[in-house]
């Protein structure tokens, strides 16, 4: 399956995807075959993969683990240049625009290039940006940046734009695992409709009801993981409203 293709045909055709992230230094193989077994259920669209801070080695064991009970394609979201592994489906090629950090905006690329070149997987270029959800999360603590202020929609917009003309296939705006605020609608609004590429959104979305707004207001992939470390029964109510907008 060429994932990047169908993130545009959804798009093109206003269907709204959904993301089941799985940080592998936060989970277990039972977690994994609760998590998967609710996602298969649900028709969720793809997994993430990844965490701002893994302390174990455990990423290829997760995807391999993940592999062997479902066909859902499989996407690195990677923390560092450290999660890599061959046996996912695809990678997103992060490039922090919303900060003024080097190393993640090429610096770590340029470690990475050689191997993800000579692997199988699907690279899709992604324009990453922190958007302030309502206290300091882990991947703004290591990204060593400044989320954009909730409040400034219209700087999101211009990052978002110039990382689209710059190349990136698609933005992902993340407020951060654990946030205490999802990404703002308005916020959401505006990119949207100031780019073409998928939109992607992430961090602080605890309810359905959360999820189904931020889909209308524009995100074509909603991703959500932490909520489901401690009820992944929710998957399922999240996936169909979801899919119902």
């Amino acid at each position: 399956m060429n994932i990047y293709k169908n993130f545009l045909e959804n798009k093109k055709a206003g269907k709204k995807m959904f993301a089941v992230l799985i940080d592998p230094g936060k989970t277990s193989d039972d977690y994994i075959q609760e998590v998967v077994k609710n996602a298969d259920e649900s028709k969720v669209d793809c997994f993430f993969v990844g965490g701002s801070l893994i302390n174990n080695n455990y990423l290829d064991t997760c995807i391999k683990n993940i592999k062997s009970i479902s066909d859902i394609p499989i996407v690195i979201f990677p923390g560092n240049s450290l999660q890599l592994s061959y046996r996912a489906d695809a990678f997103l090629y992060l490039s922090l625009i919303s900060g003024r950090n080097p190393e993640l905006l090429i610096g770590a690329h340029v470690i990475t290039a050689p191997y993800l070149k000579s692997s199988n997987l699907e690279v899709i270029s992604t324009g990453y940006m922190l958007v302030d959800g309502g206290r300091a999360t882990t991947v703004t603590y290591m990204s060593n940046s400044m989320p954009i202020p909730s409040d400034k929609p219209d700087i999101s917009a211009c990052t978002a734009m110039a990382g689209e003309m710059l190349g990136m296939k698609v933005i992902f705006m993340d407020a951060g695992s654990g946030a205490q605020n999802h990404v703002p609608l308005n916020m959401i609004s505006m990119v949207s409709k100031s780019i073409d590429v998928p939109l992607i959104i992430g961090g602080g979305i605890r309810s359905a009801k959360d999820a189904a707004e931020i889909a209308k207001a524009g995100a074509d992939i909603i991703v959500i993981g932490n909520k489901f470390e401690t009820d992944p029964s929710l998957i399922g109510e999240i996936s169909q409203a979801i899919h119902n907008v």
